[in-house]
């Protein structure tokens, strides 16, 4: 019962938990406006500096002023860039699969292995193993 009898009532622990929260909270805003002031190409040194001293001299005042001027562009700056990482990701994966012979997909392998299994260039066995490969399944493997 010692342990119930603290001299830290319920109220101020919750007090200090929403200070903590805020305090990350403010410090991660503080990183995504450096990374934003950093990022930006529209503007040159000497206007990052002034937004970086303002926020170092005036962290709260900075901060705000900058959220109101460039909040709306922060953010379609963001989706941009989340879009163009996307772009690029989908054109590697393209290019990785047309560099892997992929460039006919599956059935235009199939036909081609079946075209030489016909004219007796390669055995059921190699064809299986082909047909395998284009479908991206082991030879035991059964079908889906």
């Amino acid at each position: 019962m010692l342990l119930a009898q603290t001299a830290y009532p319920l109220l101020d622990l919750f007090w200090t938990m929403l200070v903590f929260f805020g305090f990350v909270l403010w410090f991660w805003m503080i990183f995504v406006i450096f990374g934003d002031i950093f990022r930006r190409d529209d503007i040159g040194g000497w206007g990052k500096a002034g937004w970086t001293v303002l926020i170092i001299v005036l962290p709260i005042l900075g901060s705000l002023v900058y959220l109101i001027a460039e909040g709306r562009k922060m953010g379609d700056r963001r989706q941009a860039d989340a879009a163009a990482v996307r772009a690029a990701y989908e054109r590697d994966v393209r290019r990785i699969a047309t560099a892997n012979g992929d460039a006919g997909g599956p059935t235009t392998q199939i036909a081609e292995a079946k075209r030489l299994l016909d004219q007796g260039a390669i055995t059921q066995t190699e064809y299986e193993s082909l047909k395998a490969k284009a479908l991206g399944r082991s030879l035991g493997e059964p079908a889906h």
